[in-house]
């Protein structure tokens, strides 16, 4: 059994289910980041040079991200029996929930399914054993994940208050900018300085495929990074507390339970903002 499995089922057993997930990619985030310094530093080509790790790594990640679609899951079904909402085992509460799960955490499952589906046969056979340096610097982008965990874990034991909240949320919003969203010029950049080739000239010059992939995996962390600076402003401002609308009451449904897709997974348009933004991968 995959040994990130073990600990997050025992885990699960013996403390708080969210917890364990959080804890679990935190550690896949180190050992990613271990293996990319690793990798990265260990080629001198960066065209040519090959480690070991990078393919075992891949293939040791592979699994994860099957695993985090489904703990996410788990994750959110556990979110909705604790708010009391009355959910049971039924195949009819489990598709509700399946679908809220999906239209909340879309972009996220997307992700995971592109990294399993696409990534994992581009980077173990397309690339013919060319180019670790670069998935080594790719792996490095696994180094804000445990920042955006410690996030989670003050959110969720409402810690937002302290000290710690405030300079985990700086090296958050740093690392994720440099480790995700810079990432992808530094590539290029490399790639010049390897072929001598100006940095502007560098898309024009490498296979479109490489364009495409890069515009692929930055859209969403663009995206991401933009909700990460949205809550830091309102963390250091402290404006979200003063300007926070109040929420509209949930309408309860025929049988007198509120709606689970509107209230259930705790997440509406009039609730964007409440907290910082958070996410695993």
């Amino acid at each position: 059994m995959h040994p990130l499995f073990v600990i997050c089922f025992y885990g699960d057993t013996r403390f708080d289910r969210p917890l364990t997930v959080t804890l679990v990619s935190s550690i896949q985030a180190i050992m990613a980041s271990t293996a990319g310094y690793i990798i990265s530093t260990s080629c001198e080509d960066i065209i040519e040079d090959q480690h070991w790790l990078t393919s075992s790594y891949i293939l040791f990640a592979v699994p994860y991200f099957v695993y985090d679609i489904y703990a996410m899951f788990l994750c959110y079904w556990h979110k909705l029996q604790i708010k009391g909402h009355e959910v049971d085992n039924g195949s009819k509460s489990k598709a509700l929930a399946v679908a809220g799960y999906l239209r909340r955490e879309f972009l996220m499952v997307l992700h995971h399914v592109v990294m399993v589906t696409m990534c994992f046969p581009i980077s173990v056979f397309w690339r013919q054993g060319k180019g670790d340096y670069f998935q080594g610097v790719m792996f490095l982008a696994e180094l804000s994940t445990p920042s955006v965990c410690l996030g989670k874990i003050l959110i969720q034991y409402k810690q937002q208050h302290r000290l710690l909240h405030k300079v985990n949320g700086a090296v958050m919003l740093l690392t994720f900018f440099l480790c995700r969203v810079l990432l992808f010029p530094y590539l290029y950049y490399a790639y010049g300085r390897y072929a001598s080739i100006p940095f502007l000239r560098v898309p024009f010059t490498v296979p479109w495929q490489c364009n495409l992939g890069a515009t692929l995996l930055m859209a969403p962390q663009l995206y991401w990074c933009s909700l990460i600076f949205r809550g830091a402003f309102r963390l250091f401002t402290g404006k979200s507390s003063r300007s926070r609308k109040p929420i509209a009451p949930v309408k309860p449904d025929s049988e007198g339970h509120a709606s689970l897709f509107q209230s259930a997974n705790g997440y509406n348009t009039q609730m964007v903002g409440r907290e910082s933004p958070t996410m695993s991968h």
